[in-house]
């Protein structure tokens, strides 16, 4: 079960894959990106939980990837952490005015990014720091590996676990078919849409079991939410 994913956007290579390392070894899940086109290519693609951004990067500018993140309803909220050689507290003031969360001020040890990376997450998504998704009356513990509702044990498959567990870290929140596919299955396999439809069905009855209302909203031509009814 990976955890949260964080975005690495750094354009050197070795302390890219050394924060990578650090994180994925603590945690969570990473992803890198070399520049901002490729940050804000893998963006779209999938929003991740956080994103490590270096300010000084080629082509577009950390701070003008945090302006553009910010003017987005869906990174709006997204935490951002900004890595820079700047540690003048001018250069620092503009980082969090442009809506960073926080500013690591080279060189750092890893473990330092690691700790505000858990900070900022338990500051901004709790859910995400803590050991329980909950959502209503359902939860989620990470650490038994459990689900329950209403305080009644559900048991569902290993891929139903982790579609639920996607959604309550992201409650509300409406997720296409291929956005599913990729959180829950990844990019590697090779399933079909249909896929997703039959095991949010299978999630569904699991859930909604005993006559309890249901907590899984489809919305037409758009894709599936965890949303109170």
């Amino acid at each position: 079960m990976s955890g949260p994913l964080v975005l690495v956007v750094e354009d050197e290579p070795a302390l890219a894959q050394l924060l990578a390392y650090n994180l994925e070894a603590a945690g969570f899940a990473s992803q890198v990106a070399s520049d901002g086109d490729e940050a804000l290519d893998a963006i779209d693609d999938r929003v991740p939980d956080l994103v490590l951004l270096d300010w000084m990067l080629p082509g577009i500018s950390g701070i003008e990837i945090c302006r553009r993140l910010r003017r987005r309803p869906d990174t709006a909220n997204l935490p951002i952490i900004m890595l820079t050689a700047r540690g003048e507290e001018p250069d620092r003031l503009r980082g969090l005015e442009t809506g960073a969360d926080d500013y690591i001020v080279k060189p750092f040890s890893t473990a330092e990014v690691v700790a505000r990376v858990r900070s900022v997450l338990r500051r901004v998504r709790p859910a995400l720091a803590g050991q329980a998704l909950e959502y209503g009356d359902l939860h989620m513990d990470l650490a038994a590996h459990r689900v329950s509702r209403s305080g009644r044990e559900i048991h569902l498959s290993p891929t139903e676990y982790r579609l639920l567990r996607h959604f309550l870290a992201n409650p509300g929140r409406v997720f296409s078919r291929s956005q599913l596919l990729d959180a829950v299955w990844g990019h590697d396999q090779e399933v079909e849409m249909r896929t997703v439809d039959a095991t949010i069905r299978r999630l569904r009855r699991a859930l909604n079991g005993q006559g309890r209302s249901d907590v899984l909203r489809t919305v037409r031509a758009e894709g599936y939410a965890l949303d109170r009814p």
